[in-house]
C-alpha cells in the first residue's frame, strides 16, 4: 500500500515539543534508522520508505505538524508532489474540444496547482526531485485523453491562455491603462468587442492601479480570451464580481467553446459552475497533504456526487457526511419584536446617493443583502454599524452592533490567539471548531491566506456580545464546503442567540441557504442606490431576478438551487407565473 509523510514545516516547532519529540517516540529511529531525521532548515524530515505508518509521530506532535497517509494502490505515483514530504497530487483534469470543463474541489487540494501544469505554468515532476521531460509526462499518461492532450501541446497544436486566481496582483506586475494592457495582449484584434461584452469601455484610460477587484476580474478574463488560443483556463474567475456580472461572466465563457476550442474553469460558486459547465471533475484528498482528481461527469451529476460526499462508480468516500439542502421552511408564526428601524434614510458620496425610506429589522432573523457592486450596500451596512453617518433620515439606534468589514486588513502582527480571545473563550464548540480557526490560532494575523483570514474576521465579529451583527461579504475567499458551514453557523447563531444577523453576499447559493428575508438594492451603479424591504425570501427573491432576467428551480436529487436554461420551457412557464424563484 502506497504511503506519504507530509510534514507542515511551517507547524513545525522543535523548541516547543521540548526538542524533536517525533524523532524521540519513533520506533524506528529507536531501532537504530533514521526514519525522522533533522534537515537542513532544522525542521524534521521523514523517510517514507522506512516509516511503518504505526501513527505515533502525527498523533503526538502538539502542533500538528505531522499527517502519515496511506493511500489506495492506483495512486503509486504522482504527477506532481512539493518535496519529499510535502503536498501531492494524483492525476490531472482533462480539457475536452467543444464542452466547459469545471474543476469543483475545496482549497488546498491542489486545483491551481492542477491547472498550472496543463497551461505550462508549472512543470511537474511525476513525484521525482527534479522536473520531467516532456516525454515522460506523455508516457505517464499513455492510453488516456491527457497523453493526447500533451502530445499536442508539445507538437504547438493546442496553445493555452490562462488566466490565475489572484487578480488582486495584477498592478504590481502591469503598468499604465487598461487600454494599454489590453492592445499589448490583443493578438485577435477584437479589444472593442471584447471590451463591450465585458463591460469595459468607461475604464480603457483608467490607470489599473485605480480600478476596483471586480474590475480587474473583468480586465484579466479580457487580457486571457485577446489571446489566439484553443485552450482559455480560468482560476476563480467570478471572485470580486457581483451577481449580475456573475451571471454575465458564466454565459461569456460558456460560449467561448466550441469545436475548436476548449475551456477549462475552476470556481467555487456552485450555481454559476453548474450554469456554465457542461463536464465536472471533482478533486479530493486532505487539504495540504494530497489531492485526487475524479473521472470527468455531467455538470448535474458531478455537483450532486459532490454534495453526497461519494462516488460510486470510483468506490470512493471522501467526506463522511453529505451537504443536504431542504425546501424552505415556513417562518414560525410568533411574535414580532422590532429590532431597529430606519426612516427616509439618505447619503450622498460624491456623484452617489443612497436612499434608504422606511424599513425595520426584527428580532432573531437572518436577512441576505442582495444587489449589484457600488450600489451602496457597504454603505448602509456601515451606517447600520454607525462607522458613517447618515445626512437625513432617522436610524434608531439603541442597540449593540457587531461589524465585518468587506475589506480585511493583512497588516496586523498580532496573534491569531490575541484577536480571537473570546471566541476561544466562551464559542470553543459554536465558533471555534467549526470554522476551522484552531489550527490558526499561534500563525499572526499578517501570514494568514485570504480564507483564513475571513473566518477569522467571521470568528471575530459573532464572539463579540450584540444584537446585530453585519457581516458584509463573509463568503469571499471561502471554498463551496466552507461556505455552506459558515451559512449553517450563522443561522444556528441567529436561533441559539436570538438575535439579528444582516448578511451581504454575492452568492445566491449562499445566501438562499442562509436567509429568511431580504433587502435588495436596486438603482444605477456609482450614480444611485435603493433600499427596498426586507421582504420574504420568495418576494424579495422574485424582485431581485426579475432585475436580472433568470428564473431558478431546484435539483429533484439534492433540492439545490440551479439557474434555469434562457427561454427554456420552465423559464418560460416561470416568467407567464410571475414566479422567477422556486417555491
Amino acid at each position: 500500500m502506497p504511503r506519504i509523510a507530509i510534514v507542515h514545516k511551517e507547524k513545525c516547532n522543535p523548541q516547543g515539543c521540548g526538542g524533536y519529540l517525533c524523532i524521540r517516540l519513533c520506533p524506528v529511529n529507536r531501532g537504530g534508522h533514521d526514519c525522522i531525521f533533522i534537515d537542513t532548515d532544522k525542521k524534521v524530515k521523514i523517510d517514507e520508505k522506512l516509516c511503518t505508518g504505526c501513527g505515533i509521530c502525527p498523533n503526538r506532535c502538539p502542533f500538528g505538524a505531522i499527517d502519515i497517509i496511506n493511500l489506495p494502490e492506483q495512486l503509486e505515483r504522482p504527477i506532481h508532489r512539493y518535496g519529499r514530504n510535502g503536498f501531492h497530487l494524483y492525476n490531472l483534469p482533462v480539457p475536452m474540444f467543444g464542452k466547459v470543463v469545471g474543476v469543483l474541489g475545496v482549497n488546498g487540494i491542489g486545483k491551481s496547482t492542477a491547472i498550472q501544469i496543463l497551461a505550462g505554468v508549472l512543470k511537474p515532476n511525476l513525484g521525482q526531485d527534479a522536473e520531467s521531460d516532456p516525454k515522460a509526462l506523455i508516457n505517464f499518461f499513455k492510453g488516456s485523453e491527457a497523453q493526447i492532450f500533451f502530445e499536442k501541446l508539445r507538437k504547438g497544436e493546442i496553445k493555452v491562455s490562462y488566466k490565475p486566481q489572484q487578480v488582486d496582483l495584477l498592478p504590481k506586475s502591469a503598468k499604465g491603462t487598461v487600454l494599454e494592457l489590453l492592445k499589448k495582449v490583443d493578438e485577435k484584434k477584437e479589444l472593442d468587442k471584447i471590451a463591450e461584452l465585458l463591460e469595459l469601455k468607461q475604464i480603457l484610460n483608467t490607470d489599473i492601479s485605480q480600478i476596483s477587484g471586480g474590475e480587474l476580474q473583468r480586465v484579466a478574463i479580457a487580457a486571457t480570451v485577446l489571446k489566439k488560443a484553443n485552450v482559455y483556463i480560468f482560476d476563480e474567475p467570478t471572485s470580486f464580481l457581483d451577481i449580475k456580472q456573475r451571471i454575465k461572466i458564466a454565459e461569456f465563457i460558456k460560449h467561448l467553446a466550441n469545436e475548436n476550442t476548449a475551456v477549462m474553469v475552476v470556481e467555487h460558486d456552485l450555481l454559476v459552475l453548474d450554469t456554465m459547465a457542461d463536464l465536472i471533475h471533482l478533486m479530493y484528498g486532505k487539504t495540504a497533504c494530497y489531492g485526487v482528481v475524479s473521472l470527468p461527469k455531467t455538470a448535474r451529476v458531478g455537483m450532486n456526487t459532490y454534495l453526497e460526499g461519494f462516488i460510486r462508480d470510483e468506490n470512493m468516500r471522501f467526506r463522511d457526511y453529505s451537504i443536504k439542502f431542504s425546501p424552505r421552511p415556513p417562518l414560525k408564526s410568533q411574535k414580532v419584536f422590532e429590532l431597529t428601524s430606519w426612516k427616509n434614510v439618505k447619503k450622498k458620496l460624491g456623484q452617489f446617493l443612497l436612499e434608504a425610506k422606511d424599513g425595520t429589522l426584527h428580532k432573531s432573523l437572518t436577512v441576505g443583502v442582495l444587489g449589484e457592486n457600488g450600489i451602496g450596500k457597504t454603505t448602509f451596512v456601515k451606517m447600520l454599524a454607525n462607522v458613517l453617518k447618515y445626512d437625513s433620515g432617522e436610524i434608531s439606534k439603541q442597540i449593540k452592533v457587531s461589524y465585518k468589514p468587506q475589506n480585511l486588513s493583512t497588516e496586523s502582527k498580532e496573534l491569531v490567539m490575541t484577536v480571537l480571545h473570546d471566541a476561544v473563550q466562551n464559542y470553543e464548540l459554536q465558533l471555534v471548531r467549526p470554522l476551522g480557526v484552531k489550527e490558526l490560532l499561534l500563525k499572526p494575523m499578517n501570514s494568514l491566506s485570504g480564507g483564513e483570514l475571513q473566518r477569522v474576521a467571521i470568528a471575530h465579529c459573532l464572539s463579540q456580545p450584540a444584537d446585530l451583527y453585519l457581516l458584509d461579504e463573509p463568503s469571499a475567499y471561502l471554498d463551496v464546503e466552507q461556505r455552506l458551514i459558515v451559512s449553517k453557523v450563522l443561522r444556528d447563531i441567529a436561533e441559539q442567540r436570538g438575535c439579528t444577523l444582516l448578511v451581504v453576499d454575492h452568492d445566491l447559493l449562499f445566501i438562499d441557504y442562509l436567509a429568511e428575508k431580504l433587502l435588495v438594492f436596486e438603482g444605477e451603479p456609482a450614480k444611485h442606490g435603493l433600499v427596498t424591504g426586507p421582504f420574504s425570501m420568495e418576494d424579495g427573491m422574485n424582485h431581485f431576478l426579475s432585475h436580472l432576467g433568470i428564473t431558478m428551480r431546484r435539483d429533484k436529487e439534492t433540492l439545490r438551487p440551479r439557474i434555469n436554461k434562457l427561454d427554456s420551457r420552465l423559464d418560460r412557464e416561470q416568467k407567464e407565473a410571475g414566479k422567477l424563484y422556486y417555491t
